[in-house]
């Protein structure tokens, strides 16, 4: 018996890891509201209550998918040193991770524009997030200010605001171009363009 429920929890999270990827794929093909919980059960080869059983609604399902994807990115933002130029490298390192995982592009892209409506599950996680997301580049960019690493006349807010834009907006030339655009050299030539040392 105590062999057994190891083995039962580790099927368990194996099938939670399972519906976790099948609702990524299916949020980022047909949106929060245009996606099934349903759909993601038969994908999974569970019945609905099995889903149900593992995520007890559409929202808890939806915000465990964005949970789960802000874990792999912060674990890879953390990567590396602490220096402004280093932070800001790793902006550029996770623009080339994300061109491996055009699933979550997708994802990210379909509910983040889903969610500007302030009765959207997922509002004020993005909200949260972008915040978050433009503060740690502001972070970036005011330590390599400090260091003089950055080229005089640029801000380090504005440029950090500028920074996500330009991610994001790189992330949706991508999907629409069948993944031929290159985020992670653009990103790079952007900031190179910025610093006053070797990048």
């Amino acid at each position: 018996m105590t062999a057994e429920a190891p083995r039962g929890y580790a099927k368990g999270r194996a099938k939670r890891r399972e519906i976790l990827g099948q609702a990524m794929a299916l949020f980022g093909e047909a949106g929060y509201r245009g996606a099934s919980l349903r759909v993601i059960a038969t994908r999974c080869g569970i019945s609905h209550t099995g889903l149900l059983h593992h995520f007890p609604t559409k929202e808890a399902l939806l915000l465990a998918v964005l949970a789960h994807r802000d874990d792999v990115d912060d674990e890879w933002l953390s990567l590396g040193g602490t220096s402004g130029v280093d932070r800001l490298r790793r902006f550029v390192e996770l623009a080339a991770l994300n061109s491996a995982r055009r699933g979550i592009v997708e994802l990210f892209s379909v509910v983040s524009t889903e969610a500007t409506a302030a009765d959207h599950p997922a509002h004020a996680y993005f909200v949260r997030r972008y915040e978050n997301s433009v503060a740690g580049a502001q972070l970036a960019y005011g330590q390599a200010c400090q260091e003089g690493a950055l080229r005089a006349g640029i801000a380090p807010d504005a440029a950090g605001r500028q920074l996500i834009a330009l991610m994001d907006g790189l992330q949706v030339q991508w999907l629409l171009s069948d993944c031929a655009t290159d985020m992670a050299g653009v990103l790079r030539a952007h900031i190179e363009a910025q610093l006053t040392v070797e990048f």
